[in-house]
């Protein structure tokens, strides 16, 4: 067992999981990591777009072009250590896994952060670093999503997924927002907050008491183990449907890679280019609108016809996404970057809640990393996609035509998985292995 009493006597389970107190060292690690990274990520773009524009001469085509490679450098780490990844979330402590890759994420903040004060900023040099972080998301996502459903009773895993999306969300409102103040009162200033909110999570990941292991068989060698995580998936078409649609869909629909062309090149306020302030602020739009709805859905879970409101939240997401393509007034811009973070979030709680509770738990690092891979080739090559777009046909064209192409894929989709337009309710038959 795990430790926690309320997971094993129906008397004492809380009505809560933040009642639980492993959940709510869970909690502040999911905060904590994405404050650090999704700053980073905000800083680092706009420093590839600037130095690309600025030291390099490149053209607003070109430089755009350079934010693409950057998902590409996270994407290859991902693509080939996410399959290993999931297999040692699966074998060894997964609170130490993802510790460890916090502690990679730690060490990218601190190489950037001295690059930027000593003024030794390339473009190799950040996407080498960059590259770093996908070796730390190949690990920290499978081991860490994995603990989730591991501290809490079956009941409550729903609404702990909505509330780890709002510590999700949250995060990915605050970081961007400070990481763009920041970095307009000293460069390097973000990394080093970042250090310190990833000391934070690691701290308090490894406080987390000691989780119970899956027994797996030792006679089957580590590539079938692997193997046997990708058959799964397969076998289990309600779960191939839900990851290969957030895979094709955001892939295409990629807006956010392009937002540095959009604050630097493109949306002005008061005939000024709304510049890395600006940045933040829209990388953090979508978080907001999303957080906003994690909190609805905390109190308001969805209980009835989840996959058709899966779908039509893909679709939506899809449409505005189109729109905000088009759009040249600022405030209009973030609205809708507000409501297609809104509807993405309908979408990732439906899917992470079938994912999960469709999942035994001596399965769940490998299909998390599944998960994980296709989350990250749908957004970091949705970054290479929409850099590649936007060289051919410019910021706008690459952000309607992602749009359309996601609503596109949303009812291809819905024809060729029947089982996600028939999915009523929640099944919770692995919830309490």
């Amino acid at each position: 067992m795990t430790g926690t009493p309320s997971r094993t006597d129906p008397q004492r389970e809380p009505g809560s999981p933040l009642q639980i107190p492993d959940y709510r060292l869970f909690w502040l690690t999911r905060l904590c990591s994405v404050i650090a990274s999704t700053g980073m990520a905000v800083v680092l773009g706009w420093q590839v777009y600037d130095v690309a524009r600025a030291q390099y001469g490149m053209a607003p085509a070109q430089a755009a072009f350079q934010l693409g490679i950057i998902g590409l450098v996270q994407f290859v780490p991902m693509l080939l250590l996410a399959p290993f990844a999931g297999l040692v979330a699966d074998r060894h402590d997964r609170r130490k896994v993802g510790a460890g890759a916090i502690g990679v994420d730690f060490v990218m903040a601190l190489a950037l952060g001295a690059l930027t004060w000593t003024d030794a900023l390339s473009l190799p040099a950040l996407f080498g670093l960059a590259s770093l972080h996908g070796v730390a998301r190949a690990f920290f996502g499978p081991a860490v999503s994995s603990i989730g459903p591991s501290i809490l009773p079956a009941r409550l895993v729903p609404k702990g997924i909505s509330l780890s999306s709002i510590a999700w969300q949250t995060g990915s409102v605050a970081g961007p927002a400070l990481g763009g103040l920041l970095y307009a009162t000293s460069p390097a200033l973000p990394y080093g907050i970042a250090m310190a909110l990833l000391g934070i999570s690691m701290a308090c990941l490894l406080r987390i008491a000691p989780l119970a292991q899956p027994v797996l068989s030792r006679d089957l060698h580590p590539l079938r183990q692997i193997a046997e995580g990708f058959s799964f998936v397969r076998r289990e078409r309600l779960l191939l449907g839900c990851i290969t649609l957030d895979l094709f869909a955001v892939l295409l629909a990629g807006a956010t890679a392009l937002l540095p062309v959009y604050a630097r090149d493109i949306l002005t306020w008061n005939g000024v280019p709304v510049g890395p302030a600006g940045l933040g602020q829209m990388r953090a739009a979508p978080a907001i609108g999303a957080a906003l709805v994690a909190v609805v859905l905390s109190f308001r879970p969805i209980e009835r016809n989840v996959g058709v409101k899966m779908l039509w939240s893909v679709v939506l997401f899809g449409a505005l996404t189109a729109l905000f393509g088009v759009s040249r007034h600022y405030l209009v811009s973030l609205a809708l970057l507000m409501a297609l973070g809104g509807v993405d979030m309908v979408s990732v709680y439906i899917r992470g809640a079938l994912v999960q509770l469709n999942t035994p738990n001596a399965m769940r690092g490998r299909v998390s990393s599944i998960s994980g891979l296709a989350i990250s080739a749908s957004n970091e090559l949705g970054e290479m996609q929409a850099g590649v777009a936007a060289a051919l046909l410019g910021a706008t064209g690459a952000v309607v035509l992602g749009g359309v192409g996601a609503m596109a894929v949303t009812a291809a989709w819905a024809l060729l998985f029947p089982e996600l337009r028939r999915s009523r309710t929640f099944s919770t038959r692995f919830a309490e292995e």
